[in-house]
């Protein structure tokens, strides 16, 4: 089953969006990003009617960071994307009358929904500011390397 990855191209778009001074275009993240411009813009959309960022039209235009990076989380940007499913496994309902598969279903059910209970909270403690900070250490890291 291919992975949902939206939360970390939407992470990994607004990290370079706040090195940016001005705004950055959509063919700029999407180069970043491997994709097409037209999957930044629609992404971008979401994140622009949540107040997160903004966009300007024109020859100068692109989109900017609106939010505070220091309160945005993580699990603010995952509702936005429209809170898609956590875990790839799930439960079995071919044969809802059997006693083995209730079983499975109810072991699985309540782990997971322990497990998703848990990274939402860790969720809840990250801030983009916080990744800012990361990716800001690794780079200073990676410059020392390099000299």
């Amino acid at each position: 089953m291919k992975r949902n990855s939206r939360l970390s191209s939407v992470l990994h778009a607004l990290l370079h969006m706040a090195e940016q001074d001005g705004p950055v275009t959509s063919d700029f993240l999407a180069k970043c990003l491997h994709t097409n411009p037209v999957v930044v813009r629609r992404t971008m959309a979401y994140l622009r009617d949540a107040g997160i960022v903004t966009s300007d039209r024109g020859h100068a235009g692109g989109w900017r960071i609106k939010a505070d990076l220091s309160s945005l989380t993580l699990r603010q940007l995952h509702e936005t994307l429209g809170e898609p499913t956590m875990f790839a496994i799930g439960n079995s309902n071919d044969h809802p009358q059997c006693l083995v598969e209730q079983s499975v279903n109810a072991a699985l059910e309540g782990t997971l929904a322990e497990a998703e209970t848990l990274l939402l909270k860790r969720f809840s403690e990250i801030t983009l500011a916080d990744l800012a900070k990361d990716f800001a250490r690794r780079h200073a890291a990676e410059r020392q390397k390099r000299n």
